[in-house]
């Protein structure tokens, strides 16, 4: 069973803030960015790769690679909301498909990037999620996920340890913390 209606939580969201970091439902902007750095960060040179954005909602990532100098050789974004689709679509210039992650064929890349994707799941759909990206990356999956107990209510949290212990076997690990109280990131890559 969903945790809740996403489509319903992302238009209020959206009606509400307009296409800011609140608008996707981050706490800030300057969090927000802080999680893409860290994502970027553990990949390194993005210039040779296709970078798949899963869950790229209004956009952000691509428009803070620009903004950085940190562009890929080729991106896409992939939304289930298509009110999402369209305004990336419309600020990106970039190459956006309404997918969802859970459902829907996922394009072959490099590297499938999920910030905040994650975070309104159920812990079946997040494993189902990380599955279904592994399957069609060919270098690896970096994620985010917020840090904590498992709990009710609308956001989905787990420990670092859990994931650790679920991704191991697909590659090299690499966990990062620190750089927010309740939000870790994994990069895995493949062997």
């Amino acid at each position: 069973m969903p945790r809740l209606d996403q489509h319903r939580f992302y238009a209020n969201a959206l009606k509400t803030h307009g296409p800011t970091a609140k608008g996707v439902a981050w706490r800030d902007a300057r969090r927000q960015r802080l999680r893409f750095k860290v994502l970027l960060d553990a990949i390194g040179d993005l210039a040779p790769y296709h970078v798949i954005d899963a869950g790229c909602g209004v956009g952000d990532l691509w428009l803070y690679m620009q903004n950085s100098s940190r562009l890929p050789a080729r991106y896409t974004g992939l939304d289930a909301h298509p009110k999402m689709v369209r305004l990336a679509r419309e600020r990106t210039g970039q190459k956006i498909l309404r997918r969802d992650l859970l459902t829907d064929p996922l394009v072959e890349a490099d590297w499938y990037l999920l910030s905040g994707t994650l975070n309104l799941l159920t812990r079946f759909e997040t494993l189902l999620a990380l599955k279904r990206c592994t399957d069609t990356a060919r270098k690896g999956v970096v994620f985010n996920l917020l840090k904590g107990k498992e709990r009710e209510g609308t956001y989905n949290y787990w420990m670092p340890e859990e994931i650790l212990k679920i991704c191991r076997p697909l590659g090299k690990v690499t966990l990062f913390e620190g750089y927010l109280e309740d939000d870790f990131t994994v990069c895995v890559r493949f062997r």
